[in-house]
């Protein structure tokens, strides 16, 4: 399928992770130092998903494309294959990322998973070696910080 994912508890309820994965992206997004511009989010099936990320020397990449699944409070899907309108684009991934309640070590939470698929094995290595584990892991770490510091 090549895919590739990274998963993580979170200590907090799903309500609360859900709110921010969904709704406070330029906190979490991108690993520190970068950041994300929202610059178009039509949360519904074939809505715009169109965002840039912000390198700290001044890099821009834009990232366009639209959401193929809004499930709201569970997970939503994107894709770049497609841009506003259906236009075809260039294609690099379908990302998936989705909630559920879960519970480690006795403590109540939230699973927290993220997940890549490419067209082809070439861009699935191409993207495991630009850092995609550290860099959604990195995410990750970030989307927690925020929801565990914030759920007391």
């Amino acid at each position: 399928m090549n895919e590739l994912s990274v998963s993580r508890f979170i200590a907090a309820p799903p309500e609360k992770v859900w709110d921010v994965l969904a709704n406070r992206q330029e906190e979490w997004w991108c690993p520190a130092p970068w950041k994300v511009r929202l610059d178009k989010q039509d949360k519904r099936v074939g809505g715009a998903c169109d965002m840039t990320m912000l390198g700290p020397d001044g890099e821009e990449m834009p990232n366009r494309g639209i959401y193929l699944e809004w499930d709201e409070g569970r997970r939503f899907v994107t894709t770049d294959a497609m841009t506003e309108g259906f236009v075809p684009a260039e294609p690099f991934m379908v990302g998936t990322w989705e909630i559920g309640p879960a519970t480690e070590d006795g403590v109540a939470g939230t699973r927290y998973t993220a997940s890549a698929r490419h067209w082809s094995e070439e861009a699935r290595r191409n993207h495991e070696e630009m850092g995609f584990v550290e860099g959604w892991e990195a995410c990750a770490a970030q989307l927690a910080n925020i929801c565990e510091g914030e759920s007391g």
